[in-house]
């Protein structure tokens, strides 16, 4: 039988069998922009948290992405000792590209310096804590608490285009 003689009801018990089932496989990720439109700065002599104020305002997960855009300027990933004593002779990530993009690929805390001379004891530097999977954050939430809905499996992808296909096929026979 054509997916499109079944019957209306027969789609719509299709429908809410197979769409709620489908966000156990889906894989979601955001991308943060590090310090808005003013980018990866020096922070204003009185805003030295400026930064890990704004980590804190977000939640963040494995798989999001942190991008940075600078100029004249370099990004670092260390250690918890480096970054509390602006240290950048050891970085576990480094880059200087102005548009620098670090994912996160494991949960806890992550803790980013800049390897410009005296920025990083001027403030600009900062602690992000990414959270594990179903792990819930104290204040309850931040700008990406939301449900995700990014899918990256192309199985799932491929699915959910066939099932939008047979929608589409079958408004459009009810139309005529």
């Amino acid at each position: 039988m054509p997916p499109c003689s079944m019957s209306s009801t027969a789609v719509i018990l299709f429908l809410l069998t197979i769409f709620p089932s489908l966000h156990h496989f889906s894989v979601s990720s955001f991308e943060f922009q590090v310090g808005g439109t003013q980018g990866w700065v020096v922070p204003p002599a009185n805003d030295s948290k400026i930064y890990n104020d704004w980590a804190s305002e977000n939640r963040f997960q494995v798989g999001d992405t942190l991008c940075f855009k600078y100029r004249k300027d370099s990004v670092m990933q260390v250690n918890e000792t480096d970054y509390k004593r602006c240290n950048s002779s050891h970085p576990n990530f480094f880059s200087n590209t102005g548009n620098t993009v670090f994912e996160f690929d494991y949960s806890g805390p992550f803790y980013f310096i800049s390897g410009a001379s005296g920025h990083c004891e001027k403030g600009q530097r900062m602690i992000v804590k990414v959270i594990s999977p179903g792990e819930e954050t104290p204040s309850g939430g931040g700008k990406s608490s939301s449900f995700r809905v990014v899918v990256s499996s192309p199985a799932v992808s491929a699915t959910l285009v066939f099932v939008q296909l047979i929608i589409l096929s079958c408004c459009a026979s009810y139309a005529m």
